[in-house]
């Protein structure tokens, strides 16, 4: 190469590194532009994400322009004389309004049975129990303080999901539940907001320094403990509400040192709680609301035991059982648990969530690299961020490093050998988008609230339906559209009956290969269509 031509690069290098250091130093005039806010990061004060800028005329954390403006526009508001309150008009019941009961407005009437059956039709919430709360339709209207409702729009709630609706009235009014939701549909805020509300006014009501936990929240991964952690502090900022995370991978007596100074809630693994509570004096007496997320999961991993002697070491708590998927013995535990459990329904569970797009394509063991590669190169077919799910450990690293040598995408791996400090580093990376592609165990497929993942692709098939629903649920949060591409052929087998019924019921194609397989034991995949007579 010549001088000249060494020189022309040069300067092509340094105009790229400049518009990368122009395009980072660019301040974020969206808020959808900015990142998710990592766990000790600054968040936004308007939507929860990451606080990269100070407002200058307030010094709150804000993401964007779009964001300080939001926040000068709702502080003039608040500045300015209140107006009247608007005058109340009847609406009739068959327009498609409903004014559900305010705590805030006694004097405004309930609605009949009728239209809140109706209500609940509309939102397709089914309960099953006896005096079963009104929804709401906002977080205002339930009697929750004030400092949480401004928590809860700042972080993005602008209004309760169906589940949410239900959940938090029936909560507040201290009842036990077993609830059922889609995948991504709310349901780790609908336990928080009440279990917050009720800590933080329990504490100003003790009249003694003694601070132990009022509330335990139990989930199989510690992956998830962090998250829903994380989602209580942002919650609980400014309120009497501190937290402790007790899971394995971090130092056990700094998880004992927090506790002993006094927290509102534990969130943590089965196994961790019950170590942390055989070798040391933990006061848990005040305790009065236990619950178990993702119970469907404890059970498969053979918790049930371990719940059962975290329970008993209770003095009758509050109970609340959560998952997008059950089945009797979850049913059976909750009969154990509580003499009058209220059943609530929301969506379609046992189901993959309805905004995900399911593509099952049939492929032979010995071509899913090659395929999956193929889907990676494609502009067309490949959307990241994306997860891949895998059966084993080894193959989530081997499949990792096949992908990053074939296509060029770096991608990394997360299962359950890798020591705290890695999953995590890995999983920040992949959420801040260093890195577009993870590929892992089940330790992502349940309820982690991956916000910006559109894509999942299913390289082995789980072990049961239930938990192919909480993997193809990962490309859904809150009803945003995903796509889920599975890979299957008749290793498959023993799940082909009952996938053709999910495929089926979503409408989803499905393939010649498994239509025809004489594993689906004559399963009709048909339409109910007489068939015509010769």
């Amino acid at each position: 190469m010549g001088q000249g031509e060494k020189d022309s690069a040069e300067v092509a290098a340094s105009g790229d590194r400049n518009n990368e250091v122009e395009a980072e130093d660019r301040v974020k005039e969206r808020c959808f532009e900015q990142r998710e806010a990592l766990p000790g990061e600054p968040r936004c004060v308007i939507c929860g994400r990451y606080g990269e800028y100070i407002c200058d005329q307030t010094d709150d954390d804000v993401c964007s322009v779009q964001c300080k403006t939001a926040l000068l526009d709702r502080i003039a508001a608040t500045a300015k004389t209140p107006a009247k309150p608007p005058v109340r008009v009847n609406v009739p019941f068959g327009d498609e309004s409903f004014c559900v009961r305010d705590n805030n407005c006694p004097d405004v009437p309930s609605l009949h049975a009728s239209q809140i059956a109706s209500l609940r039709n509309k939102l397709d919430i089914c309960v099953k129990g006896e005096a079963v709360p009104d929804p709401i339709m906002c977080f205002s209207s339930c009697g929750l303080p004030e400092k949480l409702v401004h928590n809860l729009e700042a972080a993005g709630y602008v209004m309760p999901t169906p589940v949410q609706m239900q959940v938090i009235p029936a909560s507040l009014s201290n009842r036990s539940l077993l609830v059922s939701a889609e995948t991504g549909s709310g349901k780790t805020a609908s336990f928080l907001v009440p279990i917050i509300a009720h800590c933080s006014r329990g504490r100003l009501q003790q009249c003694t320094s003694k601070r132990g936990p009022l509330a335990i929240v139990l989930a199989p991964t510690r992956e998830l403990c962090i998250q829903v952690e994380d989602q209580a502090k942002v919650l609980g900022k400014g309120l009497t509400f501190k937290t402790a995370l007790v899971v394995g991978g971090d130092p056990l007596a700094q998880q004992i040192y927090r506790i002993e100074n006094g927290v509102e809630l534990i969130v943590g693994t089965p196994g961790r709680l019950i170590d942390l509570l055989m070798k040391h004096n933990v006061d848990l007496t005040d305790v009065s609301a236990f619950v178990l997320d993702e119970v469907d999961c404890l059970l498969e991993r053979g918790f049930r035991d371990q719940v059962m002697q975290i329970f008993q070491a209770l003095s009758r708590p509050q109970v609340m059982m959560f998952s997008a998927t059950l089945h009797s013995e979850i049913e059976e535990l909750s009969n154990s648990l509580s003499n009058n459990m209220m059943h609530i329904t929301c969506g379609n569970p046992s189901r993959p969530n309805k905004s995900v797009k399911q593509v099952v394509i049939w492929v032979e063991s010995k071509q899913k690299k090659q395929k999956i590669f193929e889907i990676m190169r494609s502009k067309q077919h490949f959307k990241p961020p994306a997860i891949v799910f895998v059966s084993s450990r080894v193959g989530a690293d081997l499949l990792s490093e096949a992908i990053t040598a074939a296509t060029g995408l770096e991608a990394i791996s997360i299962h359950g050998e890798k020591t705290m400090k890695e999953r995590r580093e890995r999983l920040r990376r992949f959420l801040t988008g260093e890195v577009s592609v993870v590929v892992c165990t089940g330790v992502l497929g349940r309820g982690m609230d991956l916000l910006k993942v559109r894509q999942v692709i299913l390289f082995d098939m789980p072990n049961s339906i239930d938990e192919y629903v909480h993997q193809v649920g990962r490309a859904s949060r809150m009803g945003e559209e995903g796509m889920a591409i599975v890979l299957v052929n008749d290793e498959d087998r023993k799940l082909f009956k009952e996938l053709a019924q999910v495929l089926k019921t979503a409408g989803a194609p499905i393939p010649r290969e498994l239509s025809n397989s004489k594993f689906i034991n004559n399963f009709s995949l048909g339409t109910n269509r007489k068939r015509k007579l010769t």
